[in-house]
């Protein structure tokens, strides 16, 4: 039986929270087009009969601009020294930079077996991604290199194959039939959060933040949930609320749409939209919403 935690880390966007629900086969991460939307470690749990594989995504290793970005730094880089393999995961269609040397630095100081990951595949000819990563090897010595499409499910099979090979043996970490070790109200926030994200577009950014407030059953085949999303400014409130509460219709229907796939039964969703001026740079704030190290 093989066993053990592989961290998956890159800049932002550039589908590391794809690649996990691609592997695990359900919504554990949320996924949108913005940078920066994984802010924490999610845990995902694939078992099959080689063993078991605990994933770590990561929040986008990037130049933070406030502590909440501070925060989700320090999550990506202490995951590296955490794990049994290391996914360097990068986007093909994104040439070299500053961003992937500072990570690249960082695994200098790591001695597990670092996986080079190269995103987005589908996008590109063969000739382009052989010119990438090229410029990738003569950065490092990678223990192993694959391409892939997290989207499409390209070679994932074989990434899962090379991930095994390098595990050590060990025990199940987690009941075979376990897929997160996170809890269902974090899952319930986030799906909140990711509809809020696509449904405003750019108009509110990354200033959002979903608090559970009530988690119940109300019926034999309903659960009540009462969750606020909270605003920095009241100019992005009345975004979220919408002409008529139109947006904030909107962003309750969808996400109930996912939350009662996720739970298997019916769902009320009561939302609220409050502000919380600047709450990404306190720390009060930040370890109410659970942000914490």
């Amino acid at each position: 039986m093989k066993s053990g935690f592989v961290s998956i880390v890159g800049r932002p966007n550039v589908g590391k929270s794809t690649l996990m629900n691609a592997v695990i086969g359900e919504k554990i991460a949320i996924v949108t087009d913005k940078p920066q939307t994984t802010r924490t470690r999610i845990q995902g749990i694939y078992t099959s009969d080689p063993g078991q594989i605990i994933f770590i995504d990561t929040p986008g290793i990037h130049k933070p601009k406030h502590l909440l970005g501070e925060y989700m730094v320090q999550v990506s880089t202490r995951t590296l020294f955490e794990a049994d393999i290391i996914y360097y995961m990068t986007d093909v269609t994104r040439p070299f930079g500053g961003g992937e040397q500072f990570i690249l630095n960082h695994f200098k100081e790591t001695n597990v077996p670092v996986f080079l990951l190269v995103n987005k595949i589908d996008l590109v000819s063969e000739q382009e991604i052989e010119e990438y990563i090229k410029v990738f090897r003569s950065q490092m010595n990678f223990d192993e290199i694959l391409p892939l499409s997290a989207v499409n499910g390209d070679n994932i099979p074989l990434l899962l194959e090379k991930t095994f090979a390098h595990l050590p043996e060990g025990p199940l970490y987690y009941p075979e039939d376990d897929l997160t070790d996170q809890p269902v109200s974090f899952i319930v926030s986030e799906l909140i959060r990711e509809k809020a994200l696509i449904l405003t577009r750019d108009e509110v950014p990354h200033s959002l933040a979903v608090e559970i407030e009530e988690f119940k059953n109300s019926s034999e085949s309903k659960v009540y949930i009462r969750a606020v999303i909270y605003t920095e400014r009241d100019s992005q409130k009345g975004i979220i609320i919408g002409k008529n509460g139109q947006m904030l219709k909107a962003i309750g229907e969808q996400s109930r749409l996912d939350i009662e796939h996720l739970l298997q039964t019916k769902a009320y969703l009561d939302l609220w939209v409050k502000v919380k001026k600047n709450w990404r740079d306190s720390e009060t704030n930040l370890g109410q919403l659970g942000y914490r190290l």
